[in-house]
């Protein structure tokens, strides 16, 4: 086979594959770092034990194991503002329903001053 042939069977093979990890939600190899870490022996052999079960190997458990802890993480700063929100919307809701109170109270007195003719002592 020519060489043109071959490059473009290759440049074609590659933009399928960028295609598939985008659209699965992984990246090419090109947009991947590579990083080293240090575990200690009892994790990693916890690890070594459930990426042969899952027939995976250890960057993809890495890497899902940090993509569930960012989406954990996200949800529960999520958590955290929906709380502060709801505390400070509490104060807010009690002050109008306190000042709903007195225009209730200061209704009814005119009210009674009407139906009575007199006012109250």
């Amino acid at each position: 086979m020519p060489i043109l042939i071959i490059n473009m069977k290759l440049i074609k093979l590659k933009y399928y594959f960028t295609l598939l990890a985008k659209k699965s939600g992984g990246a090419t190899m090109a947009e991947t770092k590579r990083i080293m870490i240090s575990l200690p022996n009892s994790l990693l052999e916890e690890v070594d034990g459930i990426v042969s079960i899952e027939k995976k190997n250890r960057s993809e458990f890495i890497r899902e194991a940090m993509k569930l802890y960012l989406r954990e993480r996200k949800k529960i700063q999520i958590k955290e503002k929906m709380k502060s929100g709801y505390r400070e919307m509490s104060q807010i809701n009690l002050n109008l329903a306190e000042m709903g109170l007195d225009e209730d109270i200061r209704e009814l007195f005119t009210y009674e001053v009407k139906l009575t003719g007199c006012e109250k002592l």
